[in-house]
């Protein structure tokens, strides 16, 4: 039986660990960023996979750098035969690259979505089938040989949370399988082909703003791959952002892009094709409210700036 270490960061590393804990493969080590400031107060909080662990009591390091010299300390006096690696956000450098192997849980079908946020840029791209796969940790960004995959349709509406927890189920038991194959000698590794190689840049500011210069059915696949955990928004006529939780195409077509309007209990934008039914909304400091909630106590804000 391997003895291994887990290094994770997010949510969805947070649930790979706890499938990976209750197999006989359980890390005697967590590894993970420091505490950051979250949320509208930015108070102080752990990683999701720091509270993890603790929970299941397993030892835990808070490093800023896996590869720094304490770190490395720390990871040599738990001896891990294998480091599992998942949503870490963190460069593995030498001299760790070389000491240990590393077997990465990533979420897509690689080589496409290498990357940062490969489940937000799928559905974003509208890609219906992606998947996990396992692979080993190299010096490239996520372009190890892989071990394992499983292909996963993307589900009508599916959104970032739905998508993700399957994902996140299916990447610890891929694991589990990958270091059962190991403990037997029986992993068998497949170098990616490079030509099909597509990157998922990390997710940034402007990525949340919805231009309604785009077509309706990719803004919908944009509201659903950022949400719940990124969120978007419009920028309103009238300086302010109007969260957009939960959207629809439908087929109206006499609205200008930019253009809002309230009709039968629905708040319709008009977008660069088609119109886009904004179902779940969020005014500054409010609460997600369905638009026929919102709408009974709001007037549609002006038109939304279209450059």
């Amino acid at each position: 039986m391997s003895r291994t270490a887990y290094l994770g960061t997010s949510e969805f590393a947070a649930r790979v660990l706890r499938v990976l804990a209750e197999s006989k493969h359980r890390p005697a080590l967590v590894v993970t960023p420091p505490d950051r400031p979250k949320g509208r107060g930015r108070r102080t909080a752990p990683p999701p996979a720091a509270d993890a662990a603790r929970e299941l009591g397993i030892d835990v390091l808070q490093t800023a750098d896996v590869s720094s010299d304490g770190a490395i300390a720390r990871l040599r006096h738990v001896a891990p035969d294998v480091v599992a690696v998942c949503a870490f956000g963190q460069l593995i450098r030498e001299p760790l690259l070389s000491e240990v192997e590393g077997l990465n849980v990533h979420p897509s079908l690689l080589p496409r979505w290498r990357g940062a946020a490969p489940i937000e840029r799928a559905i974003m791209a509208g890609d219906r089938v992606t998947g996990v796969c396992v692979m080993r940790v190299t010096a490239g960004l996520d372009s190890g040989p892989v071990a394992l995959c499983e292909e996963v349709e993307v589900e009508p509406g599916e959104d970032f949370g739905a998508l993700s927890g399957r994902l996140a189920g299916i990447g610890g038991e891929l694991l589990v399988r990958a270091l059962d194959l190991r403990d037997r000698g029986e992993l068998a590794l497949t170098d990616q082909d490079e030509q099909g190689a597509t990157y998922a840049e990390k997710i940034d500011p402007a990525d949340r703003r919805l231009s309604p210069r785009e077509p309706a059915d990719e803004l919908e696949r944009r509201v659903r791959a950022l949400n719940p955990h990124v969120g978007t928004f419009l920028e309103t006529g009238d300086g302010q952002r109007l969260g957009v939780k939960r959207a629809e195409p439908v087929p109206e077509s006499d609205l200008a892009p930019g253009q809002l309007a309230a009709r039968d209990g629905r708040l319709l934008l008009g977008t660069g094709h088609g119109a886009l039914s904004l179902e779940v909304v969020q005014s500054p400091g409010g609460r997600p409210l369905p638009a026929a909630d919102w709408l009974r106590g709001n007037d549609p804000p002006p038109s939304v700036p279209a450059a």
